[in-house]
C-alpha cells in the first residue's frame, strides 16, 4: 500500500484512521524530554471521570507535584473546562500541565504516573489521563456520537516518528496497553486484523 493511501475502517461502531495501523511511531523522550506536557494551546483531553480519579489518588502524588501545581489544583481543581468548551488538565500560567514535574536535568516527567508507580500501584487501571497515553492517537466525538481515532502530527514529536520508522513500529503496536486500557482486548485484536488486511 503506498503511504498516500488512506482509509478509515469501522471497528465496533468506532472509527479508525488507517494511519493509527500503517505510520510507524516510538516516543524518543531523550531528544524532546517530554515536552508534550509543556507546548499546546490548552491541558490534555480529559474523559469526566477522570477527574474523580485524580482526586481520590491524590495521595499517592502530591509529593511529586510542583509548588505552583499544587497551587494551581488548588485554585482550579482537579480538571478544568477550556476556552473550546473540552474537559481538559489545567495549565500553570497557561503553559506546563499542573500534573508536569520537572527532574534536576530540566526533563518533564508526570507526577501522577511517577506517584502512583512509586507506590507499587503501577497496575491500577488508572495512570494519568487516558489521552496521554493514547497520543499521538486522537479520540474525537463526532456529533453522532460516534467516536473517532485519528492520528495527531505534532512538529515536537518528528523524532518519535523518525525513530518509529527506524524500529519499525506502528502507532497502534506502540500504544498496545493504553488502546487496551480504553477500548479493550478485542477492539485491539480487531485493529491487528484491520492491519494485516492492508498488508494484504
Amino acid at each position: 500500500m503506498e503511504k498516500s493511501q488512506h482509509f478509515i475502517f469501522d471497528i465496533d461502531g468506532i472509527l479508525v484512521s488507517s494511519d493509527i495501523l500503517t505510520v510507524c511511531f516510538a516516543c524518543d523522550y531523550e531528544k524532546c524530554r517530554g515536552i508534550c506536557c509543556v507546548e499546546g494551546d490548552s491541558g490534555a483531553p480529559m474523559l469526566e471521570d477522570e477527574e474523580t480519579f485524580l482526586e481520590d489518588s491524590y495521595p499517592l502524588y502530591e509529593e511529586f507535584l510542583s509548588p505552583e501545581g499544587k497551587a494551581v489544583l488548588n485554585n482550579q481543581g482537579f480538571a478544568t473546562v477550556d476556552g473550546d468548551g473540552d474537559f481538559v488538565t489545567p495549565l500553570i500560567h497557561n503553559r506546563e500541565c499542573a500534573y508536569a514535574r520537572f527532574d534536576e536535568m530540566g526533563n518533564c516527567l508526570c507526577a501522577v504516573e511517577t506517584g502512583i508507580r512509586s507506590k507499587g500501584v503501577c497496575h491500577a487501571s488508572f495512570i494519568k489521563p487516558i489521552s496521554c497515553r493514547l497520543y499521538p492517537i486522537r479520540v474525537a466525538q463526532m456529533s453522532n456520537g460516534t467516536l473517532a481515532l485519528n492520528l495527531h502530527r505534532w512538529k515536537i514529536c518528528k523524532d518519535a516518528f523518525t525513530k518509529g520508522e527506524e524500529l519499525g513500529i506502528p502507532v497502534y503496536k506502540f500504544l498496545k496497553e493504553a488502546i487496551i486500557a480504553r477500548f479493550g482486548q478485542d477492539f485491539y485484536e480487531a485493529l491487528c486484523a484491520a492491519a494485516e488486511s492492508l498488508k494484504n
